[in-house]
This record gives C-alpha cells, sequence and structure tokens, in this order.
C-alpha cells in the first residue's frame, strides 16, 4: 500500500485541528505543543516550525474558529428575506450560528478558551478584535439597532456557554433548568 504524501498545507491544517481539540478540552495554558504534535501525527518541532510559538498556533486556532462564525453569519444572511426586518435577519444569523456552530462542541469551548486567556496581550488583543468583528458583521448584514445586536450576542454567549457546558438540547438529558433556559430561546433574540 503506498501512502500519499501532504502537502505543507494540508499537514497544516492537520495541526490546526488537533490543536483545536487539544485547546478546547485543556486550555490555553494547560496545552503542550507536544500533544498537539502527537494528536496530528508530527514532531513538537514541526509544529513550532510551521507556527513559531504555542501561541502564535492559538492566535491562529482563535483566527480559525471566529472566521468560522463570520463565514455563518454571512451565510445565514443569504438566507434572509430580502425585506425581512432586522430582527428577522438577526433571527436567521441565529438559527445558522445554532444550527453550525453549537453543533462543532469545540469551537464553542475554544471560544471561551480565548476569552479566559485574554489576559495575555496578544491574545486579548485576538480575542476582542474578532469579537468586535463580529458585533460590526452581524450589524451590517441585519441592520439591527445596537441593543437588537446586544441581545443577539448576549443570548449567543449563553448558548455558547450551555454547549460548553454540555447542557443543551443538543444532550440527551438536558437539566431542567437549562431547559427552562432554552425554552422559547429563539424568542428573545438568537
Amino acid at each position: 500500500m503506498t501512502r500519499t504524501r501532504m502537502t505543507a498545507e494540508e499537514r497544516s491544517e492537520e495541526v490546526l485541528r488537533a490543536a483545536i481539540s487539544a485547546f478546547a478540552e485543556s486550555g490555553y495554558a494547560a496545552t503542550k505543543t507536544d500533544e498537539i504534535a502527537r494528536r496530528a501525527g508530527v514532531s513538537q518541532p514541526y509544529v513550532i516550525r510551521l507556527f513559531g510559538t504555542k501561541q502564535q498556533l492559538f492566535l491562529a486556532v482563535l483566527d480559525r474558529v471566529c472566521g468560522r462564525i463570520e463565514d455563518l453569519f454571512r451565510a445565514g444572511a443569504t438566507q434572509a428575506e430580502p425585506d425581512a426586518s432586522p430582527k428577522d435577519r438577526l433571527d436567521t444569523l441565529g438559527s445558522h450560528f445554532g444550527e453550525y456552530f453549537l453543533t462543532e462542541r469545540e469551537l464553542p469551548r475554544v471560544f471561551l478558551q480565548g476569552i479566559a486567556a485574554a489576559a495575555e496581550p496578544a491574545i486579548g488583543e485576538c480575542i476582542r478584535e474578532n469579537f468586535g468583528r463580529l458585533y460590526i458583521l452581524a450589524k451590517e448584514l441585519t441592520g439591527a439597532s445596537t441593543s437588537e445586536v446586544r441581545r443577539f450576542f448576549a443570548t449567543g454567549m449563553l448558548l455558547i456557554d450551555l454547549t460548553a457546558l454540555g447542557v443543551t438540547e443538543l444532550e440527551a438529558e438536558t437539566p431542567p433548568w437549562a431547559a427552562e433556559i432554552l425554552e422559547n430561546l429563539g424568542e428573545d433574540g438568537i
């Protein structure tokens, strides 16, 4: 059996996927590049050669995760009716976000890890920049007011928290308190 050799771009993509998984599980501080290399099937020096430092790899992971949210917002915006109200446009973005981002279990956890590690200057700058870009994008795509977009993001962060906790309706047994929070959530702005 012959193995095809991966290109550097394919290998880099594999390392990013392994890093998303590792950072989602252990967070920024506790994750070692050795573990990421093991998951990706490469050497630790190769990970460093591709990304520089663990921090640079984490920044690339955060950009990837936030880029995924941006892609979902844009895709959701194309599904909104042309004459839809700003609230309906936000609902469409929220549905798309919930249907895809929240089901990709590791992504919400990595997003929260980015917020948790924001005391590190470069990470804080990255997560703030990405969060701000997503906020502005949601306003631009929907024409919604500041208060509508603020409620949309507050609800989205609540869903990210619940997903990271493993207590969404996607779980086999949602605790009663989580079910109560999730009940009719769409009516509140996402």
